[in-house]
C-alpha cells in the first residue's frame, strides 16, 4: 500500500493525526516508519471489527516499534 492509498484506506482522524504527529517527533520516526505505524494500527482497528483507526489503535502499534537501547 503506498502513500496515497493511505489516505483512501487507512485516513486518520485529526485527534489520531496530532498523536501520530507528536509520537513521531518523540521517538524521531522516518517518513517510512510514520506510515509503516499507520499500516499496523490499520491492521489492528480491522481485527477489532472498527470502521475507523482510533487513538488506542495508533498506540497499540506504537508499542511494537523497537526500542533503540542507547550506551
Amino acid at each position: 500500500m503506498g502513500v496515497k492509498d493511505l489516505e483512501k484506506f487507512a485516513p486518520l482522524t485529526d485527534s489520531c493525526r496530532k498523536l501520530l504527529n507528536d509520537s513521531a517527533k518523540r521517538l524521531d520516526l522516518s517518513a517510512r516508519a510514520y506510515h509503516r505505524v499507520i499500516k499496523l494500527a490499520r491492521t489492528i482497528a480491522d481485527l477489532a471489527e472498527s470502521k475507523q483507526i482510533g487513538e488506542t489503535h495508533l498506540l497499540e502499534a506504537l508499542q511494537y516499534r523497537p526500542r533503540v537501547n542507547l550506551l
